[in-house]
């Protein structure tokens, strides 16, 4: 999979998560603070951007590692939406109902690489184990095993 192809999945993959992330925005900002409905809104839509990042854009299976190291991905996006919405809305005037928009789209360069170098970097033997087989109870293949055993 060539890397284009990396960056409209992405794209595709982004677009989807931002209208997730901004209609519970939009929901949110009813009864909640704008930085409130904001911060909760992008907690909620994390784990949804998960999946169809590891699914959709890199076509790779979740694991443990990556779905540990995602936020990772998110804290970037977050310092950078969170900053902007702010700057945004205070200093510029923009409508807290934009503002998160705008903002986002400043993000997606550096949320792009970041979320790239975790999702395919190679797992090593200890992080091999995928999230669907720690649910069904495997316990991973039989180098992981012999790996946390040789220690």
């Amino acid at each position: 999979m060539t890397t284009a192809w990396q960056v409209v999945r992405f794209a595709l993959v982004g677009a989807v998560n931002t209208g997730t992330y901004y209609g519970l925005y939009l929901l949110l900002d009813r009864w909640l603070p704008y930085l409130a409905a904001h911060v909760a809104a992008f907690a909620l839509s994390m784990v949804g951007s998960f999946f169809l990042t590891t699914y959709v854009t890199y076509r790779t299976r979740p694991t443990w590692r990556k779905f540990l190291l995602f936020p990772l991905t998110n804290a970037a996006n977050f310092v950078i939406t969170t900053v902007g919405v702010y700057v945004l809305v205070e200093w510029a005037g923009v409508d807290g109902r934009w503002a998160p928009l705008l903002a986002a789209a400043a993000a997606i360069p550096v949320t792009f690489l970041v979320s790239r170098t975790i999702m395919l970097r190679p797992d090593t033997p200890r992080t091999r184990g995928s999230l669907t087989e720690a649910t069904t109870g495997s316990s991973g293949s039989a180098e992981s095993s012999q790996a946390v055993g040789a220690k």
